[in-house]
């Protein structure tokens, strides 16, 4: 897969977005070989496996400019960085606790002059602030995750739905959504036709406030 796909889901790109998506491959490639934050096998399929994946959030939610969104457990910078290029005019913090992988992130925010980005190397625990959306892929199961990030979620909504958790996970989920009724589950084939999606799933959990 190449970066022609992502413009064939995503038709309405402007050509800056077009450039800072083909460059991925390239920043990624090159920065991988220095610090290993992406499995080789992955790293050859990186707009199927990353990008489009993480991707499969903005099939679900359009973010509001302006909004603030936090990813928790970025790694290389998933689903962080292909959203923010998505979403130029939504402010993205990207946390991951291991150093390096936060230095490759840096390294292609600054490859792709992503203005919209920052990153933090921290646990989610220690950081201060308040976001409409958290988003994560798989970075650990919902009730662990929900601890993790009690507190950091707004009030206030100002999208259509309520602020809460975007997850893309994969599968079966039944066990750790059990004690989470309001929890959406969609499948990613419902947007992506490649195989790859067949057990990929996103969960919204909106989050309730007492108040």
């Amino acid at each position: 897969m190449t970066a022609e796909t992502i413009f064939e889901y995503f038709p309405n790109l402007s050509e800056n977005q077009k450039e800072q998506f083909e460059k991925l491959e390239e920043l990624y490639k090159d920065w991988n070989q220095k610090i290993n934050v992406v499995s080789r096998k992955d790293i050859d399929e990186l707009y199927l496996r990353h990008v489009l994946h993480s991707l499969g959030i903005a099939k679900f939610i359009s973010f509001n400019d302006g909004s603030k969104i936090l990813d928790v457990g970025t790694g290389g910078g998933f689903p962080g960085i292909p959203l923010a290029i998505l979403f130029p005019e939504v402010h993205f913090t990207l946390v991951d606790s291991i150093g390096k992988k936060i230095k490759v992130v840096d390294e292609v925010i600054e490859g792709l002059q992503l203005s919209n980005v920052k990153t933090i190397n921290a646990r989610v625990e220690e950081i201060p602030g308040q976001f409409d959306f958290i988003v994560s892929r798989a970075v650990a199961a919902m009730p662990t995750f929900v601890h993790w990030v009690k507190g950091k979620i707004k009030k206030e909504s100002a999208h259509s739905i309520r602020n809460g958790i975007l997850y893309l996970k994969g599968g079966d989920l039944l066990d750790e959504l059990k004690d989470y009724k309001t929890a959406e589950v969609y499948q990613l084939t419902d947007f992506f036709k490649e195989d790859f999606f067949e057990t990929k799933k996103m969960v919204y959990l909106p989050l309730k406030f007492k108040g």
